[in-house]
């Protein structure tokens, strides 16, 4: 089904449990045939994947100190850290009609328009130069899908440093200062660029790239009564922390598509609970592994037979390194 007709939808508030819940709620309630382009930010921020272990990516304390927000997406990838000189964007569509070329196009002839040339690196990120600008993670569902990403125009960027955690074996390969040196504001390549010139010229794009929208609607969070739920949840302590039980057996490595850690809760030498934390971007991998797992006998062949359990569809590289690394493991 091809795409009939398109939105725009820009967010006035910049609280971050608010602006999910509403990408949530867009993509639910988004026709097969639409695509939706949404404008949000969030003010001191740190967004972490969905299988990601907050602890670990973000300095919680001294976040919530400074009165900032701690927030969970859906989607997949890496902590990322949000203030009001970002910029987030998400696209919308459903699952047949995704097109990340087409997505990305947006974008970059956006940034064009402003004299900024820029490219698609590596499995998620947009660089300008050798520096990022941009990180992108995705979500799939059945059959609706979004992409969505941020735009580091004014961002300040020794906050983003401060609250991020960055793991000892990024430490030990990257060194201590990639993070800082290895990122750039827009605003620096282009000091005239704006974040209302930034918004016009990502519409005008996007109009250009798929079809002229039809409606263009800005939201508050008190005219959508029926975001509540949804917002409940993306505020909630279980949501962003998860349980946290104490767990048996850790595992942990670095392999090329990302960070893994995979917690193991036994009874009686039988998984009880699992908990996965990862950066990688194929999120609904690990939520799978994760209910493979429990219930079996803590044994070498079960762990290898939940990983041949997943869906086809999954990056069989990915299930290769683990059912490597699993046979690889002193039981």
């Amino acid at each position: 089904m091809s795409i009939k007709s398109s939105k725009i939808v820009y967010s006035e508030d910049f609280n971050p449990w608010y602006n999910l819940a509403l990408e949530e709620y867009l993509l639910a309630n988004l026709a097969e045939d639409e695509i939706i382009l949404y404008l949000w930010q969030n003010d001191n921020t740190v967004v972490i994947g969905r299988n990601q272990n907050a602890w670990k990516e973000c300095r919680c304390s001294q976040l919530e100190e400074s009165n900032g927000y701690l927030a969970r997406r859906i989607s997949g990838g890496g902590a990322v850290y949000h203030d009001l000189g970002n910029l987030n964007f998400t696209f919308l569509m459903g699952r047949k009609n995704y097109d990340l070329h087409k997505q990305l196009s947006v974008i970059l002839k956006a940034l064009r328009n402003q004299g900024i040339d820029a490219e698609f690196s590596g499995r998620n990120d947009l660089i300008s130069g050798e520096k990022k600008f941009s990180g992108n993670a995705f979500y799939f569902g059945s059959k609706k899908a979004y992409h969505h990403g941020t735009l580091l125009l004014d961002s300040d960027l020794e906050t983003l440093v401060k609250f991020l955690e960055v793991s000892e074996e990024k430490i030990i390969s990257k060194g201590i200062e990639s993070v800082r040196s290895k990122v750039v504001n827009l605003k620096s390549i282009n000091e005239d660029l704006k974040l209302d010139i930034l918004k016009k010229e990502l519409a005008k794009s996007f109009a250009e790239v798929y079809v002229e929208p039809k409606e263009i609607k800005s939201y508050q969070p008190s005219t959508m009564e029926e975001l509540n739920e949804l917002y409940n949840k993306h505020a909630s302590w279980e949501w962003r922390y998860g349980a946290g039980t104490e767990f048996d057996i850790i595992f942990e490595n670095s392999f090329a598509w990302g960070q893994l850690e995979i917690q193991l809760n036994l009874l009686k030498a039988v998984i009880k609970e699992v908990e996965v934390y990862t950066d990688s971007l194929e999120s609904s991998l690990f939520i799978e592994l994760a209910e493979n797992l429990k219930g079996k006998k803590f044994k070498k062949e079960n762990l290898i037979s939940a990983l041949e359990s997943l869906n086809n569809n999954y990056d069989q590289n990915i299930i290769s390194d683990l059912k490597l690394w699993f046979k690889n493991r002193d039981l």
